[in-house]
């Protein structure tokens, strides 16, 4: 209807009529409405018409979401087409809109025809619009007729409608490379939030369990060792807070930033001392000036030492673990390597667990490294190298 006005004023400018806004000719009207549609088509260009038109489009033709685009029309071959749509959907409404408003008074007019006489007086046969009928009997059929019509050409406009939709509102090249974009990234952020939270807090709930169990074997033997697996419980447990805060924050709208920061090579030396105060046994060579690691790079290293110590600790027990770190111009390297216990070897895995080795793996290829591991004359060796300038592709 505002379309319609505004063709109509504009339409009074040329053509001198008193009566232009709701001419009385049907020629005219049609010519006013074809003339509104110019505006229309103009005013859907712009790119929020197609997130209105594609919610308007999946509510009345039953559209699945995935059909029609969501978002706005970025390109203007996009726009295009949503204006095409939105011209041919204002087409079809306007002309079943004409048609609903017309044909149904109509039709009760014939339909009541043989109780309430034709106009006028005039005997039957009744002439009407200058198409002769038998008589007043057959009005009735005519009036069901114009319904069923009015029925059948509405459901078709719909039915065309609902075809045209998906060619002209559907999603873009652009717009599904956007959305598997997207989709890649909420899930490399879910591997990642996975990862973390199985490197921290399963390694802290692994240290816990192993230096509660030392601690309950010695506590009427070895007080003091018992003491020292108590700070030690303590002091992992508010290490696993701090990294779960981390975790955490990446769920935050403001990501990370309001969280503790990461650990890094830089605090290996807890790390190390939390691993053997659960029993294990850890040698260490590695250069001095580990801080001066990229950070990206530091941070991924500690996670693969941790997440090594942690399956070196549960699936070897007590045993002796060599850790070793060697940093040059180009990566760093990190090896961890433990005697296999008989019977008890890293192919023993608790129900649902082993997801460790893939999160090493998963680490050392976004910075476009590399990792194996495997048993090799009863020693089991984890190595893993990160390029230095592998942080570009993380």
């Amino acid at each position: 209807m505002p379309y319609y006005l505004l063709a109509g004023t504009l339409l009074s400018v040329f053509i001198s009529s008193k009566n232009v806004l709701f001419p009385d000719t049907l020629g005219r009207q049609l010519a006013v409405f074809a003339l509104a549609l110019v505006p229309a088509a103009v005013t859907a260009l712009v790119p929020l018409v197609r997130t209105l038109e594609s919610a308007a489009a999946r509510a009345l033709c039953g559209l699945p979401e995935e059909a029609l685009a969501t978002g706005p029309a970025e390109s203007w071959a996009a726009r295009g087409r949503a204006a095409l749509w939105y011209t041919l959907h204002l087409l079809a409404g306007g002309i079943m809109s004409g048609m609903s408003l017309a044909m149904p008074p109509f039709a009760l007019v014939l339909i009541a025809l043989p109780v309430t006489g034709a106009p006028g007086g005039a005997d039957a046969p009744y002439g009407l619009g200058g198409l002769l009928l038998p008589g007043q009997l057959l009005m009735p059929f005519a009036g069901l007729a114009l319904l069923a019509l009015l029925a059948a050409l509405s459901a078709g406009a719909g039915a065309l409608l609902a075809r045209c939709a998906p060619a002209l509102l559907g999603p873009t090249a652009a717009d599904r490379l956007a959305a598997a974009e997207q989709h890649a990234m909420r899930l490399a952020l879910r591997n990642r939030l996975a990862r973390e939270l199985h490197d921290s807090v399963g390694h802290a709930l692994s240290a816990v369990t192993l230096q509660a169990s030392a601690a309950r074997k010695v506590l009427d033997a070895d007080p003091e060792f018992a003491r020292q697996a108590l700070a030690a419980i303590e002091e992992t447990t508010r290490e696993a807070v701090g990294e779960l805060d981390t975790v955490l924050g990446l769920l935050r709208e403001d990501g990370a930033a309001s969280a503790a920061p990461a650990p890094t090579l830089a605090g290996l030396d807890g790390l190390l001392e939390r691993a053997r105060a659960a029993g294990g046994t850890v040698v260490l060579t590695a250069p001095p000036a580990l801080e001066r690691v990229p950070p990206v790079v530091s941070r991924e290293a500690y996670r693969i030492v941790q997440e090594g110590l942690t399956n070196a600790l549960r699936h070897a027990g007590r045993v002796p673990v060599l850790l070793r770190i060697t940093v040059d111009d180009e990566a760093v390297e990190v090896a961890v390597e433990n005697p296999v216990t008989p019977g008890k070897g890293h192919a023993h895995r608790r129900t649902g667990g082993g997801r460790g080795l893939t999160g090493i793996a998963e680490r050392a290829r976004l910075l476009r490294g590399s990792s194996s591991a495997g048993e090799r004359d009863g020693v089991w060796r984890l190595a893993v190298r990160l390029p230095l300038g592998g942080s570009a592709g993380r």
